[in-house]
């Protein structure tokens, strides 16, 4: 009795299989990453005896917007679409008597019927649908429980300091590579894949990342002020501090990230502005012996009140003994410092014009006296409305050169007669005498 049932069994289970089917997903929530595909069954349906697992040729299998879907055979992929629309499914592994030829369609049909025979009536085979949100997952909340070492750099001044920062706000990710995640992740799950599984484990993975990502935009010389106005820079950083473990290993990537302000501790935002002033001031003798000034008049002020008479605290200053200079005539040294570079400096930039009677090479740049450069040997260059001896090489503005006493040369001048240039006073093709 029991191999009748069997055969009973897989009569009524191979024909039901043969009624298309149309597989679909409703709009995936935020929350929810993958899941099952359904088969379109209502009350009006003459088809309620299928298989769950198993997808008739000649199906349907829709693809909405903000998904991507993959076809699983025996727990192989063998499909996969991220295009939305209605496609449909063509395979010989389940045939259907409603394709095809009908002839052929019952021969196949009781080709599986001899199938499932040996196997009590069920399918020899499992095909599932699966889809995927491939929408932004939003609202991924992080912050550095700890601080994160950040090293500020100004290449300019030659300073780079190491500092502690805090940080906090958003991220979203994506499902960049569905096929990934399916076999690193979710592979056969019986209904739906949350995001609560995973996202406890991406968040410790974002912050660990943050550490090189921050260290790849101090390489830019950005200030922790400007790191959240940089967030496509960031997200690109730690997409590459993330690419093993994310986008190789499981398919995600990060899609955005909002910053809220990066915060330092009061003693390193102290420490990096008294180095930057350090810096200005130390390259300028005038700023130097300004503060100087400024701090001595102060000290003056205060030695003046001082309980013990004025004289002590002058004293104190190291101002007695020194003509009353102290450290005015500090001051005093570096604004002399000061006008000796300015003037270094006018100096330098005089020997770079060139001098009088001179004229610049324009091979090398050099200030040249004379008619050659002795830098590069460049004869120098006749004056716009000047011409150049053919005798001595002097480049000169009047009819005779002052050099040598060599004359102009007469200016050429077209024959009227033939169309000739000329540069004496006949053509030598015609004879025609120069008119002027």
């Amino acid at each position: 009795m029991g191999l009748i049932k069997a055969g009973i069994g897989a009569l009524g289970g191979t024909l039901a299989d043969q009624w298309k089917e149309f597989f679909y997903c409703e709009s995936l929530p935020n929350n929810v990453l993958m899941r099952k595909g359904e088969k379109r069954v209502s009350g009006r349906s003459s088809n309620t005896k299928a298989s769950d697992n198993v997808i008739s040729n000649g199906s349907g299998v829709a693809v909405a917007d903000g998904q991507a879907m993959i076809i699983v055979e025996n727990g192989k992929i063998v499909e996969f679409c991220a295009e939305p629309g209605e496609f449909t499914y063509r395979t010989d592994l389940e045939p259907s008597i409603f394709t095809g030829k009908l002839g052929d369609s019952i021969k196949a049909t009781f080709k599986e019927l001899g199938k499932r025979f040996t196997y009590g009536g069920e399918a020899a085979k499992d095909q599932r649908v699966y889809y995927f949100n491939t929408k932004e997952i939003l609202d991924n909340k992080f912050g550095t429980a700890n601080p994160i070492i950040f090293e500020v750099v100004n290449k300019r001044i030659n300073m780079s300091r190491t500092v502690q920062i805090r940080c906090n706000g958003v991220y979203t990710y994506v499902i960049s590579d569905p096929i990934k995640f399916y076999t690193r992740l979710c592979g056969n799950v019986d209904y739906e894949f949350t995001r609560d599984q995973i996202d406890g484990q991406l968040k410790v993975e974002f912050v660990d990342a943050l550490q090189p990502a921050l260290g790849a935009l101090a390489e830019q010389e950005l200030r922790p002020a400007q790191i959240p106005a940089k967030a496509n820079e960031l997200k690109t950083a730690m997409n590459d501090a993330l690419r093993q473990e994310w986008i190789e290993n499981r398919g995600i990537s990060v899609g955005k990230i909002a910053l809220n302000p990066i915060t330092l501790t009061d003693d390193d935002m102290k420490k990096i502005n008294e180095m930057e002033d350090a810096a200005s001031v130390g390259s300028n003798p005038f700023m130097m012996a300004g503060r100087m000034t400024n701090a001595t008049a102060d000290a003056m002020q205060t030695a003046a009140g001082n309980s013990a008479g004025a004289m002590t605290g002058f004293m104190g200053m190291g101002m007695v003994g020194m003509g009353g200079q102290g450290g005015f005539g500090a001051a005093q040294n570096l604004y002399n410092m000061g006008a000796q570079q300015q003037q270094q400096a006018q100096m330098q930039q005089t020997q770079q014009q060139p001098q009088a009677g001179g004229w610049t090479c324009p091979t090398c740049g050099k200030s040249v006296i004379g008619n050659f450069c002795q830098e590069c040997g460049t004869r120098k260059p006749a004056p716009a409305s000047g011409w150049t001896c053919t005798q001595c090489g002097q480049a000169v503005t009047g009819n005779f050169c002052p050099n040598c006493g060599t004359k102009k040369p007469a200016a050429d001048w077209i024959c009227p007669n033939c169309g000739k240039t000329v540069t004496g006073n006949f053509c030598p093709d015609c004879g025609t005498k120069r008119s002027n």
